[in-house]
């Protein structure tokens, strides 16, 4: 542990380790602060319908950045004084041990892009309090990230401005290191001398190669913890092992919320100043980057943190009300859409149930549908992609019945078959299919009950199961803001693979994977209202005919 700058008198130190300041049984109960917040949740259905409306209405987008800074503080001062949960914290590497040279505590930030409401880098404030050193924030930028556009990159660096700004209002510094972090990461903890790392979740095999390679590479007297601050329950404690499906993990996330889904502490001010801050040249990372930009940025998703919370206001107060009944109609504003904003980790899901969970006097259906649809399949999510990490995007990763009855149907005729060229440019014989492809391509999202219509029809379209999947995963991690999440991953493994789902009645290409068709659709929503807005046509009526390649034999 670093000294103080005050002389003291001399006592024998205990090393200090990155989890002796963690509470090793978290009881809510005896959590006077904790409790408080938590009985507020829990109570608030009895409160009178005249007071829950006042409730309901005494925030707007105007106010909201101040609303949420006053909640946090009423939890606590700092995060020093909070009682912070051992379970959302993993120690990943052999060192405990914080070296007594220690300069600086660092959060690796990757998924979670935003400031407030960041279990890891509140994690990594409490630690820099402990020892009263300077901490500091890297993110580390590969020129690059599999499918990843500009439309993307520009979401998440615009976003990452925003951080910078607040952090430096924090007396935080940010370091925008170019490159994939286990090639650079390393000798920036190095150089400055860094004592201890918290690194944020995620489930996907890259980012976790990275964060093998960067511990390998580490200095051994530097720890490294990682703290799960994308969802409610961290994946590894909502679940140890591959889940069935919703149902099985359903009962596993409900029994944890009350424990878990807790007001956040605030990120404060550091009172350990450290080198001064350098400014990032933005141009040079806008040079940096190796994307394609033709795929060009979309004007209805504001990046940051304040937009993405402006945008859950609005979804609290004019569409939530209608999730429950509109959430699977196209042709209807029922959605959130807050799914750039959560996959970019620039608003927590936790601050979003939060909120709506202030609805459920007025919208009680739509709340706990929400709850499903944002926390359960969310987290289901992850917890495939976890324990799954090398098939979670192949045929490979669906059970061994859903493999079986596509290798049997694998010979199956295609009545239609299109390349990958056709499809991205919307050129099939289905005008609802052309529909969601250019409402994907022009604004970036997919109506979520069309992204499983959409899937389907790739796999009956394309020469194989796997052909299929590979397009629709390319299709969308190219052109959704929310692509290569582990939700993107899952829903196209449901739509062709069947995970998540049961067998069903058998029939041609699909097997017994879930059919979904046109006249399915027709007797859902106003097919043709969704086909005028997005101007889509038949293949006939656009390019030519589509396309039919003959199966080999």
């Amino acid at each position: 542990m670093r000294p103080s700058t005050q002389k003291q008198p001399q006592v024998k130190k205990e090393p200090c380790r990155v989890l002796d300041d963690v509470d090793v049984d978290v009881d809510v109960e005896t959590d006077q602060k904790l409790v408080f917040n938590e009985k507020r949740f829990i109570l608030m259905a009895s409160q009178p319908p005249a007071k829950r409306r006042k409730e309901e209405s005494s925030e707007n987008s105007d106010d909201i950045l101040a609303s949420c800074m006053a909640k946090r503080a009423q939890v606590c001062a700092s995060v020093a004084d909070f009682k912070f949960n051992k379970k959302r914290v993993r120690l990943l590497s052999s060192s405990t041990d914080i070296s007594d040279d220690c300069k600086a505590i660092a959060y690796w930030m990757w998924r979670d892009q935003r400031v407030q409401d960041n279990w890891a880098l509140l994690y990594a404030q409490r630690m820099a309090l402990k020892q009263e050193v300077p901490l500091v924030v890297c993110f580390c930028l590969p020129s690059k990230y599999l499918h990843s556009t500009f439309r993307q990159y520009s979401f998440m660096i615009k976003g990452l401005q925003q951080v910078e700004k607040e952090l430096a209002s924090l007396n935080i510094n940010f370091h925008m290191l170019l490159g994939e972090p286990n090639m650079i990461l390393p000798d920036f903890v190095k150089s400055e001398n860094i004592g201890g790392i918290i690194a944020d979740f995620t489930p996907l095999r890259k980012p976790i190669k990275w964060l093998n390679d960067v511990i390998d590479k580490l200095p051994k007297n530097v720890p490294v913890c990682q703290v799960d601050s994308h969802n409610i329950i961290p994946c590894w404690q909502a679940s140890p092992k591959l889940e069935y499906g919703a149902r099985t993990i359903r009962p596993k996330i409900h029994n944890q919320m009350r424990e878990f889904l807790t007001e956040f502490p605030p990120v404060i001010k550091h009172p350990h100043a450290g080198k001064a801050s350098i400014k990032t040249d933005w141009k040079a990372v806008d040079e940096f980057i190796e994307v394609d930009r033709n795929v060009q940025e979309v004007n209805w998703a504001e990046p940051g943190t304040k937009a993405g919370l402006e945008m859950l206001e609005s979804f609290c107060k004019d569409r939530l009300k209608f999730f429950a009944t509109d959430r699977n109609n196209p042709t209807k504003k029922g959605l959130s859409d807050l799914s750039p904003w959560f996959h970019a980790g620039q608003i927590s899901v936790q601050r979003a149930i939060l909120r709506v969970r202030e609805f459920r006097g007025s919208s009680k259906d739509s709340v706990e549908t929400f709850i499903e649809e944002a926390v359960v399949r969310r987290e289901l999510a992850d917890n495939f992609c976890f324990y799954n990490q090398e098939h979670y995007d192949s045929i490979k990763g669906a059970k061994d019945w859903a493999q079986k009855t596509l290798n049997d149907h694998a010979a199956d005729k295609r009545e239609y078959l299109y390349t990958r060229e056709q499809l991205e440019k919307g050129q099939s014989h289905d005008d609802l299919w052309n529909a969601a492809q250019l409402q994907l391509v022009n604004e970036g999202k997919m109506h979520g009950f069309l992204r499983m219509y959409w899937a389907k029809k790739i796999l009956e379209w394309t020469e194989s199961a796997e052909e299929g999947l590979e397009i629709s995963l390319y299709l969308n991690d190219k052109y959704s803001l929310d692509g290569t999440d582990p939700n993107g991953y899952v829903g196209c493994m449901w739509s062709v693979c069947g995970i998540h789902d049961q067998g069903w009645a058998e029939r041609p290409v699909f097997g017994k994977i879930r059919y979904m068709n046109y006249n399915g659709c027709k007797r859902k929503f106003d097919v043709g209202e969704f086909v005028r807005k997005y101007g889509a046509t038949t293949s006939k009526e656009a390019d030519g005919p589509a396309k039919k390649r003959k199966k080999a034999k």
